[in-house]
C-alpha cells in the first residue's frame, strides 16, 4: 500500500489525518518531529507518495526537512502550518513544497489537497511518458522532436519512430521484421532493406553530432539495437 508521512508534534492532529488517510487508500506513517520524518522517510522513501510536514517541529523544524528531502526526492510535500504570513508561504513553496495550508484546517480539506497534488502528479508522469532523455539524447514523441546536446536535430516522423522504439527499449534487440511491424504496421508490404535504409539514413543525421555516451547498434545476423555506453 502507498505510504504517507504525517510530521506533526501534535498528536491529536497526527492520529486525526492518519484516519482520514486511510479512508484514501493510504498507509499512514507518523513522526513527531523532524528528525523522525527524516528517518522515516529514509526507512519507507520509495513506498511515501505524500508528505504533509507540519513547519514548527522539536529537532528540525519544517523548512529545513523539506530542503533535505528536495536534495534526494521529488515526493509531493504539503506544508501544514499556524503559521501565516505571506514570507513563511513564499519560503515554503520556494524550497519545494507543492502546497501550503493553514491551520486550523478541516482534515476533509487536508485530504482534498492531497487528491489534488496527487493528481498533478500523475498526469505529469503521464506527460513524461511520450519524453525520453539517455545522456546527450533528448526525444520528445508529442512534438515529434529530437535533441542532441540541446540542439535540434532534422529527421523525418519514421526517423524518430525508429529511434524512439530503439531507445524505449534500450534492453531489447529488434529484428528487422519487428521494426517493420511497430513502424510501419503489420499490413506493410516492403521489405527488409526497408529498415536497413532508414537506419542508415537516421545514423548518418545523428552523426553529425558528438554523441559519445550512445549508439544504435548493429547486432550482427539479428538486427538492432540502442546502447548506451558505460562510464569507463
Amino acid at each position: 500500500m502507498n505510504k504517507i508521512l504525517i510530521a506533526d508534534d501534535n498528536k491529536q492532529i497526527t492520529s486525526i489525518l492518519a484516519g482520514y488517510a486511510k479512508k484514501e487508500g493510504l498507509e499512514p506513517v507518523i513522526a513527531l518531529d523532524g528528525k523522525e520524518a527524516l528517518d522515516a522517510f529514509a526507512r519507507y522513501g520509495d513506498e511515501i507518495v505524500m508528505i504533509l510536514l507540519d513547519v514548527m517541529m522539536p529537532e528540525i523544524d519544517g523548512f529545513e526537512v523539506c530542503r533535505r528531502l528536495r536534495k534526494e526526492s521529488m515526493v509531493p510535500i504539503i506544508m501544514v502550518t499556524a503559521r501565516g504570513e505571506d514570507y513563511d508561504k513564499i519560503m515554503g513553496l520556494d524550497i519545494g513544497a507543492d502546497d501550503y495550508i493553514l491551520k486550523p484546517f478541516s482534515a476533509n480539506e487536508v485530504m482534498a489537497r492531497v487528491r489534488a497534488v496527487l493528481r498533478r502528479i500523475q498526469v505529469q508522469e503521464q506527460q513524461k511518458q511520450n519524453v525520453y532523455q539517455a545522456g546527450s539524447l533528448f526525444i520528445d514523441l508529442d512534438r515529434y522532436m529530437v535533441k542532441i546536446n540541446d540542439e535540434e536535430v532534422p529527421l523525418t516522423k519514421k526517423e524518430i519512430e525508429l529511434l524512439w522504439t530503439l531507445a524505449k527499449n534500450k534492453t531489447k534487440v529488434f529484428s528487422r521484421e519487428n521494426l517493420l511491424d511497430s513502424i510501419w504496421g503489420y499490413d506493410y508490404y516492403g521489405d527488409s532493406r526497408t529498415v536497413d535504409s532508414h537506419i542508415k539514413r537516421l545514423r548518418a543525421k545523428l552523426d553529425k553530432y558528438e554523441h559519445i555516451g550512445w549508439e544504435i547498434k548493429t547486432i550482427w545476423g539479428v538486427g538492432y539495437r540502442f546502447e548506451e555506453k558505460q562510464d569507463e
